[in-house]
C-alpha cells in the first residue's frame, strides 16, 4: 500500500514541503482518487488551477494527468487566485476544482485545496481521499481530455457590476508577489479607484516579504505607501488570494473581527435578522455587537471549509475569521475571496464617507492580544489541549469547547477569556486573550502561560 506523510492531510486541505512531501506522484494519485469520489457517470469537467509557486506547474500537470487517466475531463485554469477556481465552479457549473496551493505557507511548500461540486472538502473527506490514494489504481478505458479556460474577464465584469462605488477612492494594494494583484488592480481601477501597486508581479519565490497579510511585519511597505500617498485604504493579499489584510488611512492594521463587525452592521441594515458566523478567536464585542444590531451570531470552528459548511447549514449571509478569510453569501457565493472582499469593504468605506479609523472608533474597546502561535509537535498538540481542559474544568471555569478551549473569566462587568486550541494547519498551539481591562488580561494570561510552562517535558511553549 502506498504511504504518504500523515501530517500533510490536514483538516481542510493537503499541505507540506514541495518535492519531498508534496510530489508529482502524490498529485497524480490525488487526481485519480478525486475522480473516484465523483458521482457515477459525471460528465462535467473539473477545474484545475495553481498559484505562483515554482513547484506548481509540475504538480498541476500531475493532478490533471491523474484526472484524465481516470476518465474525467479537465479545464486548465492556469495560474490564478484560488477564489477564481471557486468562481469558475459556480459560473461554469463544473464537477468541482483542485487548486495547487499552499496558501500563505513558505515558498518551498505546496498543497491542494478542493471542491467537489460546490462544497469544499474537509475533515473525514480528506482522510477518505488519502485512503483511496494509498490503494492500487487502474486507468479508465477512455481517457478524459484537457481544455483551457480563462475566467478572469467574466469575473472582472461580475465584480465591477456588483460593487459600484459611490465615490472614487485611493487604494494601495500589496499582493506579496502572489496571483491576486493581476486580478485586483484592473478591477479596482474599473471601479474608479486610483490604485498604487506593490509587489503585484507574480513570483513564486516571494522575494519581497512572506505573503501573509495578517502579520504586521509583512505589511510595513504597504503601511508606508498608504501614508506616503495619503490613501484611503491599504489592502494586502495572501499567497493564493483567499485572505485579506486591511490597513486604515493611517497605515494601521484593522483586526479581522472588528472588520467583520463593521461589515455586519452594514449588512444588518440591509438584511435585518441575518445570521453571521465567526470563530472562537474573535472578540466578545463582535458577538454582542451582532446581537445588539438585530442579527444572529454563531461562534464556530476555525477553518475556511468548516465555516463554508456552517454557512450552508444555517443560511448565514456573512462570515469571517481573524486571519482574513471573509465569506459573503448575499450577492455572492459564500466562499472566501479577498479580491471580492476588498470591493465590499471599499463600497462600505465610500458610502460611509469617513475614514476607517473613525468607523472603528464607534466600536467598544477591550484589551486584547493578537493571535499567538507557539510551536508544538503535531503528534502532541491535541493531547495538550485535552490536559488543559481537565485542569481548567477542575478549577471550576466555564469553558466553550466549540473549537479548542475558550476559558471564561470574571462576570458581566469584569469579563475576559483565554483561548487555547491546536492549529489545524501547522505544528502549533494557538492562544489569544481578551479582557475588559489590562489588569484582568494580565491575570488571565499569566495563569494560562504558567500552566503551559508547568507541563512535564514541555519545552515548546517557553
Amino acid at each position: 500500500m502506498k504511504q504518504f506523510p500523515h501530517h500533510t492531510f490536514r483538516e481542510y486541505d493537503i499541505r507540506g514541503i514541495a518535492e519531498s512531501e508534496i510530489t508529482p506522484d502524490l498529485g497524480y494519485r490525488l487526481g485519480m482518487a478525486f475522480a473516484a469520489t465523483l458521482p457515477t457517470g459525471e460528465m462535467r469537467p473539473v477545474i484545475v488551477g495553481r498559484d505562483v509557486r515554482l513547484s506548481g506547474p509540475l504538480l498541476q500537470q500531475a493532478v490533471m494527468q491523474g484526472l484524465t487517466d481516470a476518465g474525467i475531463n479537465v479545464l486548465d485554469m492556469g495560474m490564478g487566485p484560488t477564489p477564481l477556481a471557486y468562481y469558475a465552479v459556480f459560473h461554469l457549473d463544473t464537477a468541482g476544482c483542485i487548486q495547487v496551493t499552499a496558501s500563505h505557507n513558505p515558498a518551498d511548500h505546496n498543497g491542494f485545496k478542493m471542491m467537489r461540486g460546490r462544497n469544499s472538502l474537509h475533515g473525514h473527506e480528506i482522510q477518505e481521499l488519502k485512503a483511496l490514494m494509498q490503494q492500487p489504481m487502474a486507468k479508465a478505458q477512455q481517457s478524459g481530455f484537457i481544455g483551457m479556460v480563462d475566467i478572469r474577464d467574466t469575473y472582472h465584469r461580475f465584480v465591477v457590476s456588483d460593487c459600484p462605488l459611490s465615490r472614487p477612492l485611493k487604494v494601495v494594494i500589496d499582493a506579496g508577489n502572489g496571483p491576486s494583484g493581476i486580478v485586483a488592480a484592473p478591477i479596482y481601477r474599473s471601479l474608479g479607484c486610483e490604485v498604487i501597486e506593490l509587489y503585484c508581479e507574480p513570483d513564486g519565490r516571494f522575494p519581497n516579504h512572506h505573503p501573509d497579510p495578517t502579520v504586521e511585519a509583512n505589511m510595513r511597505d504597504l503601511a508606508d505607501a498608504v501614508r506616503l500617498h495619503h490613501a484611503d485604504i491599504g489592502i494586502g493579499f495572501d499567497g493564493d488570494g483567499d485572505r485579506i489584510g486591511i490597513l486604515d488611512e493611517q497605515g494601521k492594521m484593522v483586526a479581522g473581527d472588528m472588520l467583520l463587525l463593521l461589515l455586519a452592521h452594514r449588512l444588518l441594515r440591509e438584511q435585518p435578522g441575518a445570521t453571521i458566523i465567526s470563530e472562537a478567536k474573535s472578540s466578545q464585542h463582535l458577538y454582542e455587537g451582532i446581537e445588539a444590531a438585530g442579527g444572529t451570531a454563531i461562534m464556530w470552528r476555525t477553518g475556511h471549509s468548516l465555516i463554508k459548511a456552517k454557512m450552508k447549514e444555517t443560511g448565514a449571509l456573512l462570515a469571517g475569521e481573524m486571519n482574513g478569510h471573509l465569506f459573503f453569501a448575499d450577492r455572492f457565493f459564500g466562499f472566501d475571496d479577498a479580491v471580492y472582499a476588498g470591493t465590499r469593504i471599499m463600497q462600505m468605506l465610500a458610502d460611509e464617507n469617513r475614514p476607517i479609523s473613525l468607523m472603528l472608533g464607534d466600536l467598544p474597546h477591550s484589551e486584547v492580544t493578537p493571535e499567538i502561535r507557539l510551536p508544538f509537535p503535531d503528534d502532541a498538540k491535541f493531547g495538550l489541549i485535552e490536559a488543559a481542559r481537565t485542569h481548567f474544568e477542575s478549577l471550576g471555569y466555564q469553558i466553550n469547547s466549540i473549537d479548542g478551549l475558550r476559558i471564561m473569566y470574571g462576570d458581566k462587568n469584569n469579563w475576559g477569556w483565554a483561548l487555547l486550541r491546536a492549529s489545524n494547519t501547522e505544528p502549533a498551539i494557538v492562544l489569544r486573550f481578551e479582557a475588559a481591562n489590562q489588569q484582568l488580561l494580565l491575570l488571565i494570561k499569566t495563569e494560562v502561560e504558567a500552566w503551559l510552562n508547568s507541563q512535564p517535558g514541555n519545552n515548546h511553549c517557553r
